[in-house]
């Protein structure tokens, strides 16, 4: 594989890891989150930190932006629990704005110039760079699925299947709304910051602008692409929306215009994604994966 393609192949693998996350915490537990690139944003400077000020190894600093992020997340999805519909959107588009403010004006988090200098990553004495690198993503994106499919399978994933069906329902059968809800966002935000870590190794450097609300946008687009509530959902759509903006690589000043587009045709002709329930993908893919496409 060439190093361009290796690249490409790379970053569609953290943008899905990325979007697991925004999966379960909108497509399971059918909350509303406008804002999740701030949670990749957490994650990637959190990692950056560590490396650079505090000297630690990217094995090292790992269960700790895990930790940070699901924090940051279950302290930040407190309030949310208080608004719903059209207030939750604007507050979730408020916190990525507000994360984005605080890495970019706080000389701490380097302010303007970002953050440089991040290390790579080793492994066994062995400096993971190229098609290593994308085989580290590529485990850590298998190790993400299966904590969702295992989450799918638990009480907890029931109880936010059940939330996002019929909230005022679920919480007659004793199901709590908050403490689900929470569960959720924590687990999402967790893997975000997974995903945050990685991109800050690969990058080597950040700023406040790689994680800014046009991002959370086409990490949203992923998801409604592939279909949201979907196991697979996140790597289909994440390989899409990586590969065509390469294809059409001259109309890249559109990109944003192109995410807005899909999203609208989604919602307006295939609301369920291209993996939902009466999808054409979902029936072809159904013949090729046994026991179907979940």
């Amino acid at each position: 594989m060439s190093g361009y393609l290796i690249t490409i192949a790379t970053i569609i693998v953290i943008n899905a890891i990325v979007v697991c996350g925004l999966n379960v915490i909108v497509g399971y537990a059918g909350q509303i989150s406008l804002g999740h690139a701030a949670f990749f944003g957490i994650g990637a400077y959190s990692a950056a930190l560590l490396a650079t000020k505090a000297g630690l190894s990217f094995w090292g600093a790992l269960p700790l932006v895990v930790i940070i992020s699901g924090l940051v997340g279950l302290l930040l999805g407190l309030p949310s629990l208080r608004v719903k519909d059209d207030f939750l959107a604007i507050t979730t588009i408020g916190i990525n704005f507000i994360v984005e403010a605080i890495f970019l004006y706080i000389p701490f988090f380097g302010g303007a110039l970002g953050i440089g200098g991040i290390p790579r990553i080793f492994l066994f004495g062995l400096k993971l760079k190229g098609l290593s690198f994308f085989l580290l993503c590529l485990f850590f994106l298998a190790v993400t699925m299966v904590v969702c499919w295992w989450f799918t399978r638990c009480w907890s994933g029931l109880a936010c299947f059940a939330l996002r069906e019929d909230e005022q329902a679920a919480a007659s059968m004793g199901i709590s709304p908050v403490r689900f809800k929470l569960l959720a966002f924590v687990a999402g935000t967790a893997m975000a910051g997974l995903a945050g870590a990685l991109y800050a190794h690969y990058m080597r450097f950040i700023s406040a602008t790689d994680f800014s609300f046009p991002v959370s946008i086409s990490l949203l687009s992923i998801l409604v692409l592939g279909g949201m509530g979907k196991l697979w959902a996140p790597l289909l759509g994440a390989i899409i929306l990586g590969v065509l903006p390469e294809l059409f690589r001259p109309l890249v000043d559109y990109r944003m215009l192109f995410y807005t587009a899909i999203l609208l045709l989604m919602i307006r002709f295939q609301p369920s994604g291209l993996l939902g329930d009466e999808s054409l993908a979902r029936k072809v893919l159904a013949r090729f994966v046994p026991g179907g496409v979940k």
